[in-house]
């Protein structure tokens, strides 16, 4: 598939116009280990033909031969390559506009001074009016540190806002949040928890991102007990809604009853760590859990879970969850009949599905299909319009069953782009908020302005 591939480029070309001209093209750009996506059509004449072909490949060295092999192919000609991903980054791909025009000066007396005065001494009076009165009600912040940004690791706060910029893009478009961007030049707990305590009053909720563990294990606990608003690192928790939302699906579709399955999980970082966590408190059962870092089995030992081994989850487990980032390391003659199979790490999992499925898994899958963009918009815009005060596991499990429940007929998840689900999983996340007496709004569905 073409968006299994890492890179992607746009390559403008003009044939000759004969038969099997096209046909030729993109036979040379298989033959170089390409793949092609969208082809468009941009001039025709009689005597050639001008397109817009999307090629996909491993690496840029990978890219370099394909575009030799497009040139080299007679009858074509190289116009352009263009990338238009970096095209689509320039100056970023989000900014603060203004809800409404200052085109008057009865407007700017309305909106600054002196008419701010009066909103400002009512909220000095009683600081709940922040919410009515101010854009904190719908502001999100996502902090990140830069530790673990992706598959890429630790490239430092200022290259990680390009994810930055896309989780605010998200959650603006999905469910009308505001998410900032907070970049932190520090790798300190304390001085990152010190950060954000400070900025927290700007902000009606903080979703933690892209912070290595265990640090974020210990920073997300400190600003919960600190905070009154809700603070959730994405990587653990996000992640965790929407595996166990497919964990629940791939279950019903394999009749497998996740109360009774033995589970493992391969790896043991943010991700992992949740994951089981999560898993154990959902079954009441302990999850097996292995980790190269000794530490980080401990860690999983002191909640619960059993320190294990590859070869024997792989040999105990009914359900196997493996979110290590090591490509190919589930073998498949480690595959026993029946197991349900997640292979989270991207771009390449830890097993093939179809690898695992030839070797008798009853159901396999990777982190293409499971993205956590479906839980942490719907989950801040629950919280967010229930004003609640944190975020429960009950929440989180309100979350993935509503994912579960809407995901349709013999797919693993719902698509990340249905709005609906989106909402739904708010709606389920304040409801919950509001049963557990931890909401201080009445709730009011968000609506798309």
């Amino acid at each position: 598939m073409a968006w299994e591939r890492k890179i992607m480029r746009t390559v403008r070309v003009r044939n000759d116009q004969s038969v099997g001209q096209l046909a030729r093209l993109l036979a040379a750009i298989s033959d170089s280990g390409g793949t092609v996506g969208d082809i468009d059509l941009m001039t025709e004449t009689s005597r050639s033909v001008v397109r817009d072909i999307t090629i996909y490949a491993e690496d840029t060295e990978h890219i370099d031969k394909v575009v030799k092999a497009m040139a080299a192919n007679p009858g074509t000609k190289i116009l352009q390559v263009r990338d238009e991903v970096l095209e689509l980054h320039q100056k970023g791909k989000i900014a603060i506009r203004s809800r409404f025009p200052i085109d008057s000066m009865a407007t700017l007396r309305l909106v600054y001074t002196p008419g701010v005065a009066e909103v400002c001494l009512k909220i000095a009076k009683d600081p709940s009016m922040a919410r009515l009165y101010t854009s904190t009600s719908h502001m999100v912040a996502i902090v990140t540190d830069g530790t673990a940004v992706l598959g890429l690791g630790d490239i430092g706060p200022l290259a990680a806002m390009p994810v930055m910029e896309g989780k605010a893009m998200l959650m603006e478009s999905l469910v009308g949040l505001s998410g900032v961007p907070i970049l932190l030049n520090t790798k300190n707990p304390d001085e990152i928890v010190a950060a954000i305590t400070a900025i927290a009053p700007t902000f009606a909720a903080i979703q933690l991102e892209d912070i290595s563990a265990p640090r974020c294990f210990e920073i997300e606990e400190r600003l919960q007990k600190t905070l009154d608003i809700p603070v959730m690192h994405d990587d653990q928790h996000g992640t965790a809604v929407v595996c166990v939302a497919a964990l629940t699906n791939a279950c019903r579709q394999t009749n497998t009853d996740i109360k009774k399955a033995v589970i493992g999980q391969v790896g043991l970082g943010a991700a992992g760590y949740a994951i089981a966590k999560m898993l154990m408190r959902l079954t009441g059962n302990a999850v097996l859990g292995t980790d190269l870092s000794a530490e980080a089995i401990q860690h999983f030992e002191a909640v619960g879970g059993q320190g294990s081994s590859l070869s024997e989850i792989m040999e105990k487990c009914d359900i196997v969850i493996a979110t290590t980032g090591a490509p190919g390391l589930i073998k498949p003659g480690m595959v026993h009949k029946g197991q349900i199979i997640l292979a989270l790490s991207n771009p390449n999992p830890e097993i093939d599905p179809d690898q695992a499925l030839a070797q008798g898994a009853a159901f396999a899958a990777d982190g293409k299909m499971v993205n956590n963009v479906l839980g942490f918009p719907g989950i801040f815009r629950g919280v967010v319009d229930a004003n609640a005060s944190r975020i429960t596991h009950e929440m989180l499990v309100a979350a993935a069953q509503t994912i579960a429940d809407m995901t349709p007929p013999g797919e693993l998840v719902p698509s990340p782009l249905d709005k609906e689900v989106h909402r739904a999983v708010a709606r389920a996340v304040a409801t919950t908020a509001i049963a557990q007496g931890i909401a201080r709004a009445e709730y009011v569905p968000y609506v798309e302005e």
